[in-house]
């Protein structure tokens, strides 16, 4: 990786692009830090003290900047769900998937409503917070303010909430354009990462400095054996690829042959990426977040939910909530992969092109087969999935280690940095071509 950014310094284009990433990235962490005006900061880490883990993915996603009420509070979390809505909606609307199969300009009209939904659900995400939290302390001096300076107040803060994540958005773009990788997973690569800092200290305390010498630096050994497994561990899940070999017919066209070429269909063992975790966490964590709205006006329904953490996996001692956990991570595993792999159309493509793979019929037997054979890779790298979220979710649970990144963060983070460095070689790879071609 360091010989990577080495080799991408020296050249001149890709550090501008390497120089202008850092300026957004600057950028970003100025507005995490900027506070709403007239919004009190410690009002959100107050009320949700006692939800535990249920808001860590929030936060860490966010950089910190939720629970603190920034600017970027909602960071781009609406750009992430209507980016999720919109490939949902390409699949049941026969409209939308013409239009992505229209190509360049298709994308782009996808990418527009994408756009406007993403402004849309910040707006109703930044609404709702205003007008719910308003009046309980979230605006300071509230109890003696008058109505047109509440209603004031609210409306700076949806404003400044909305601006906010479509300026996220923006810079992801842009990023996406100007800088390199993909913009919108390094900005939550950043917000991630930006947390890392906070949480190693906190372990440093808790686990290092407040036990004897001997009992410290065996706990050190063991925080950082754990950490660097688990990079190791979803380094060789994101790379993990099942290569289905594919023999195409040789044909005689005129004098000469053609075809008769041996490829494969590499099927990623982590077919759904960190998609199930995202969604597992968010649907149990559902719950925990709307008893909290509740229970800032005294529900005692509210209190009781949550207080028991009934669904909040965090809590190993709450088995439902653990096992209905893992029951979804492997559900969205297969449902997502259904919905963004088609093994009829690899099937029905192969076939016209000539292709078949060897010892299998063309057609539906072909289909049929990589259907069987996907059905084992999804369950594999859902139980992959699984020992990624689990091992924080013990720690946390057993030893107390608080910390904001679990394993959904830590497999973005893999993934983002090996895409990362992936777009680097290849924007090098492209520079390098257009140099031999110009000499």
């Amino acid at each position: 990786m360091l010989k990577t950014l080495r080799n991408a310094l020296k050249i001149k284009d890709i550090r501008k692009k390497l120089i202008y990433t850092f300026l957004m990235l600057v950028v970003i962490r100025i507005g995490s830090l900027l506070p709403i005006p007239g919004v009190d900061t410690t009002y959100f880490s107050t009320l949700f003290g006692s939800a535990g883990d249920a808001f860590s993915f929030l936060d860490a996603f966010t950089g910190g900047s939720f629970l603190s009420m920034s600017v970027f509070a909602l960071s781009i979390t609406p750009y992430i769900t209507s980016s999720i809505i919109m490939q949902l909606m390409t699949i049941a609307i026969p409209k939308l998937e013409e239009m992505q199969k229209e190509g360049e300009d298709g994308r782009k009209k996808i990418a527009e409503i994408t756009r406007y939904l993403t402004v849309a659900l910040a707006l109703i995400e930044s609404t709702a917070m205003a007008v719910g939290f308003g009046g309980q302390g979230l605006i300071k001096g509230y109890a003696t303010m008058s109505t047109g300076k509440y209603v004031w107040s609210v409306i700076v803060i949806i404003v400044t909430l909305t601006a906010g994540s479509a300026m996220l958005m923006w810079i992801g773009e842009r990023i996406t354009e100007k800088g390199v990788g993909n913009g919108i997973s390094i900005v939550l690569l950043f917000n991630i990462v930006s947390r890392i800092p906070e949480d190693m200290v906190r372990l440093f305390n808790d686990f290092v400095l407040s036990k004897d010498v001997a009992r410290g630096v065996l706990a050190a050994v063991i925080i950082l054996a754990v950490i660097i497994a688990m990079v190791v561990f979803v380094c060789i899940l994101q790379d993990g690829v099942r290569k289905i070999p594919v023999q195409y017919s040789q044909k005689i066209v005129g004098r000469k042959s053609a075809g008769g070429q041996q490829s494969v269909i590499p099927l990623k063992v982590n077919t759904a990426g960190v998609i199930p975790v995202i969604f597992a966490s968010s649907l149990l964590s559902t719950p925990v977040i709307i008893a909290q709205f509740f229970n800032a006006n005294g529900a005692e329904w509210a209190r009781y939910l949550s207080s028991s953490y009934w669904c909040n996996p965090q809590y190993p001692k709450y088995s439902i909530g653990l096992i209905v956990y893992i029951v979804l991570v492997v559900f969205f595993a297969y449902f997502y992969t259904s919905i963004t792999f088609n093994p009829l159309e690899i099937a029905n493509n192969m076939k016209k092109s000539g292709g078949f793979i060897p010892g299998i019929r063309p057609g539906k037997p072909t289909s049929d087969y990589l259907n069987k054979i996907l059905n084992y890779i999804i369950f594999i790298g859902a139980c992959g999935l699984i020992i990624v979220a689990v091992v924080p979710i013990f720690f946390s649970g057993v030893f107390k280690a608080s910390v904001s990144f679990s394993g959904t963060s830590i497999i973005i983070i893999v993934g983002v940095i090996l895409e990362t460095l992936k777009a680097i070689e290849s924007q090098m790879l492209v520079r390098n071509y257009k140099g031999f071609l110009n000499d």
